[in-house]
């Protein structure tokens, strides 16, 4: 007897399941996508201890005929496709045929559902893989899905479970997912009768935003638009155009893993190693390289442009012109950082209880937090190690002052010269005020001091235009800039500011071929080790691109004899030696372009002004205004923020003043 058997179909659907279905959230995936395939405008899912005991989705899509729903629990059974040609330009979200029956395997499956074509519906029962019931039933228009005691049949399975909770989590962020997908659509998830998500269809996008993470997450993004590329094509086809919609985050909102980053194509949330590299290229120093924006992305190609069958679960993509769709969304969110030029405000700090922090968070993020319950000491442990790495602290910090304040006018809208002035009286009784008085406030304070100035309670400006039109008024701790702006205070950091105006200077030097340099008066002999030598071997010609010029001098050992007129004497070996540890980390998986850029971010850094430096008058405007000048004013090249705003607005709500 041979050794070789044809497996049986319960088998067969087991071992399907095992690709499909990795947990109660693949199991909500397959269906909802089935839902939006058969055109719902209403989606609700009901779940029960995380998805194990129970899972239902009601839709009011246009339901199946009777004949249809038996033969949809076959194996590679589907309305999608008919033809080997089709698979070159899915356009629906489901089509391999294999979801409901690899969960029907796996659970106690229940499938009511109707189509307009029938004046009754159908009711199909399945157990571990074997039908049970079908028979009529009175139903309305769409399809019910309840899926029960997931596997049951599959204890091995079971056990690889995680938590209630952890598995809610990937439920609710998925529904959330699909919710901003199809913001004209209404989604309602419910967990043990308790509501976690119900969001009504809507016009677009950001009113969906809205609607899932609040005013204040709107608030801290920056919308693309509808940014659009024509692809080449070959001769005997046409154009093919790629559009780009979503929002981006402001450079200061950083998270601590890639949770919050959406990103979907052709509508198919999707985990893409091509769309998460060029979004970190576009936001390549701008913020720092272990922090991750928030992004919601919407890739719209055509369909014969992205291979979607890939991957049994249908979440991995292949695009026909990756390089083409790297470089666009790269390019996108440049451009857009580059023309908002979003600033940072100082964090107004406000006591609060973990429940109430978590209330605010968007639930996929609070379920990450959830899971990890120390992610505050992790994040402070991050915070500090990137600190003594990249960003000198003031040492000895002399006291503040003030240098030659009287050449600088205090902006127009903030001259109280129309206001009353004090009474002692008044003040007296403010001072000494009843407690109880007080109290009944309940901290609102009366303003007793006349009216506001005119335009002081205005809206501040969200962009770091705002720049051109500081008025320095001096120094802190001979470190931070201090100025005065027309929408509040700001607070500069002189080293970080001009780090970023060397960096953008030698990037054009380089992107023209001229990069200034200094001969020195003696060559300066550094030796390498076997690994660094290597490494120079490989870099030479990239280092006289950013203004060395350099050449072996013996086994180990190299001679510099010119340096970037910007990099002291001083400073040149360090910054050799830091270029060659670039080189060592990032030139195997980093493309040459990035390399360059980390040169030149480590030659900033080396040439700008240090911290603890005195700047007179004459050199704080100047370095304000070269600022406003560069191209990404935002942060430094690690990712530093440059430049931090306390709003009037809030200087007034501080005191009580609104």
């Amino acid at each position: 007897m041979g050794r070789i058997r044809v497996l049986s179909d319960v088998v067969a659907n087991k071992i399907a399941a095992g690709e499909v279905v990795e947990r109660p959230a693949s199991v909500v995936k397959e269906l909802l996508e089935n839902s939006l395939d058969a055109g719902a405008q209403r989606v609700r899912l009901d779940v029960e201890a995380g998805g194990r005991r129970l899972i239902r989705i009601v839709d009011d899509g246009h339901g199946m005929l009777r004949d249809d729903a038996l033969l949809a629990f076959e194996r590679h059974a589907t309305s999608k496709l008919s033809d080997v040609k089709d698979l070159l330009s899915i356009a629906t979200l489901g089509f391999r045929g294999e979801a409901l029956p690899s969960i029907a395997s796996v659970s106690r499956l229940t499938l009511e559902t109707r189509s307009a074509d029938e004046s009754t519906g159908t009711m199909v029962e399945i157990a571990g893989g074997r039908l049970l019931k079908c028979e009529e039933a009175a139903l309305g228009v769409g399809t019910t899905i309840t899926v029960r005691d997931l596997f049951f049949n599959v204890p091995a399975r079971k056990k690889f479970l995680r938590s209630e909770q952890t598995e809610l989590a990937h439920i609710a962020s998925l529904a959330t997912h699909y919710s901003l997908a199809y913001p004209q659509k209404g989604f309602e998830l419910r967990h043990d009768a308790r509501e976690l998500l119900n969001v009504s269809p809507v016009a677009d996008i950001r009113e969906r935003v809205f609607q899932v993470f609040g005013a204040q997450t709107l608030d801290e993004l920056v919308d693309l638009g509808a940014r659009e590329r024509l692809a080449p094509a070959d001769p005997d086809e046409e154009p093919r155009i790629f559009t780009l919609r979503g929002f981006i985050s402001r450079p200061q909102v950083q998270k601590l893993n890639r949770n919050s980053i959406f990103l979907f194509v052709n509508g198919r949330l999707i985990r893409d190693r091509l769309l998460l590299h060029a979004l970190a290229s576009g936001y390549a120093s701008i913020i720092p390289p272990n922090a991750y924006p928030f992004a919601l992305l919407f890739l719209e190609c055509p369909a014969e442009e992205v291979d979607v069958n890939v991957h049994p679960s249908k979440t991995e993509v292949r695009f026909r012109r990756g390089t083409v769709i790297h470089d666009f969304v790269r390019d996108t969110v440049r451009e857009v950082l580059t023309l908002a030029r979003p600033i940072s405000s100082l964090p107004m700090h406000q006591a609060s209880s973990p429940a109430q922090d978590a209330a605010r968070l968007p639930y996929s993020e609070f379920s990450q937090r959830v899971e990890n319950a120390d992610y505050r000491a992790q994040a402070e442990r991050e915070a500090l190690q990137f600190a003594d790495q990249a960003a000198p602290v003031p040492g000895d910090l002399p006291e503040f002052r003030l240098r030659e304040p009287q050449q600088y006018a205090i902006p127009g809208r903030l001259d109280f010269a129309g206001a009353p002035g004090p009474d002692e009286n008044r003040l007296a009784q403010t001072f000494v005020e009843d407690p109880g008085a007080a109290t009944a406030r309940r901290g609102k304070v009366p303003d007793t001091h006349g009216p506001l100035p005119p335009g002081l309670a205005a809206e501040p400006s969200t962009s770091l235009e705002a720049l051109r039109d500081l008025k320095p008024v001096g120094q802190l701790h001979d470190s931070f800039i201090i100025a005065l702006g027309p929408d509040g205070l700001w607070i500069v950091d002189q080293h970080v500011a001009h780090e970023r105006i060397l960096f953008e200077k030698v990037l054009r030097q380089m992107a023209a071929g001229r990069v200034e340099k200094q001969q020195l008066l003696v060559p300066l002999v550094i030796e390498l080790t076997a690994s660094q030598q290597v490494e120079y071997q490989r870099i030479a010609a990239d280092l006289e691109g950013v203004g060395f010029e350099t050449e072996p001098f013996g086994p180990r050992t190299i001679a510099v004899k010119a340096a970037p007129a910007d990099v002291s004497t001083a400073e040149t070996e360090g910054v050799i030696f830091e270029i060659l540890e670039i080189a060592e980390k990032e030139l195997r998986q980093t493309s040459l372009e990035e390399i360059r850029r980390q040169m030149a971010a480590s030659i900033a850094c080396r040439a700008a002004i240090k911290i603890n430096t005195p700047l007179d008058s004459t050199r704080i405007s100047w370095l304000l205004e070269q600022l406003a000048q560069t191209e990404f004013p935002m942060s430094c090249p690690h990712g530093r923020p440059i430049a931090l705003r306390y709003a009037t607005r809030d200087i007034l709500k501080g005191f009580h003043r609104i």
